[in-house]
């Protein structure tokens, strides 16, 4: 059975052992999720081209770029939604060759099905897994509550605002039981004070100890929230892109922009970015 349920994508199979089918290069071995020399082409155009990166056990990882460099297109690379026209992606140590129920992605719209109530909307997750409904109740309602939406359960998605329909997005990812998070913009809809407020939590939340995550992947054109979350930061540019720069954030949580360092991060980013796309 194939279930591509909005904001959470739980795969595109209801087990995921099969997906598996070989080993990944030695220094891939410890990561969550990685790829090697990916590439995604339209006809005989490539949009991004020869892509290495890594996310590790406990680690955010960010992905930048201009606009038209292939970022979202390289997060369903990586989930397998979309299959790349080169390279290899490798989850848990493991090649593999079609989705996994062990990654979700939140994309940037906030897609709730309105005729269903945040406990349902959350349960679709499960659905894909053929979760008993019982077991699925209890999930969902621990979900909701870990995101701060326990005495929400039963409201529609019009009566809730974008950030809490944000957040029944979350819960509905981490429901599933990922092992990776992949997230598109999750922020980039909602209004500042809200995205700043969900962006403050969202690294103990999508890293608690009651879920099963282990890593995430953020792609964002937002500087700030990059410094902010991030713990690696993948600079994309050129055409086709690539990885220009790997830069790792070494700042302590929580981080404030008023911390000098904080800025000298912004700067730093915003230098990559300006390059000229012939250095790839």
């Amino acid at each position: 059975m194939t279930c591509i349920v909005p904001v959470a994508i739980v795969g595109g199979l209801p087990l995921t052992t099969n997906a598996a089918i070989d080993a990944p290069p030695a220094h891939h071995g410890q990561a969550e999720l990685a790829c090697e020399d990916l590439g995604f082409a339209y006809g005989p155009k490539f949009i991004f081209k020869n892509v290495n990166l890594a996310a590790f056990k406990d680690e955010l990882v960010a992905i930048i770029g201009p606009t038209g460099t292939g970022k979202s297109t390289l997060l369903r690379t990586l989930a397998y939604l979309v299959p790349p026209t080169t390279g290899h992606v490798f989850l848990e140590g493991k090649q593999i060759a079609r989705p996994s129920s062990t990654i979700s992605l939140i994309h940037q719209s906030i897609a709730t099905f309105p005729w269903m109530t945040a406990l349902d909307n959350v349960k679709l997750a499960l659905i894909c897994k053929r979760t008993p409904h019982d077991e699925a109740v209890d999930i969902s309602k621990k979900m909701l509550d870990l995101v701060g939406l326990k005495a929400d359960e039963n409201d529609y998605p019009k009566e809730m605002s974008g950030g809490m329909r944000q957040r029944v997005a979350i819960a509905r990812a981490l429901a599933a039981s990922p092992a990776v998070l992949l997230m598109d913009e999750p922020f980039v809809h909602l209004d500042e004070i809200t995205a700043d407020g969900l962006r403050r939590e969202i690294y103990s939340l999508v890293f608690n100890p009651e879920t099963t995550l282990k890593s995430a992947i953020l792609v964002s054109h937002n500087l700030h929230e990059v410094v902010q979350l991030a713990d690696r930061v993948y600079v994309m540019n050129g055409s086709p892109a690539a990885i220009v720069d790997e830069i790792k954030v070494d700042l302590p949580r929580p981080r404030t922009e008023r911390d000098p360092r904080f800025l000298d991060y912004i700067d730093q980013l915003y230098d990559e970015l300006s390059l000229k796309t012939s250095r790839v």
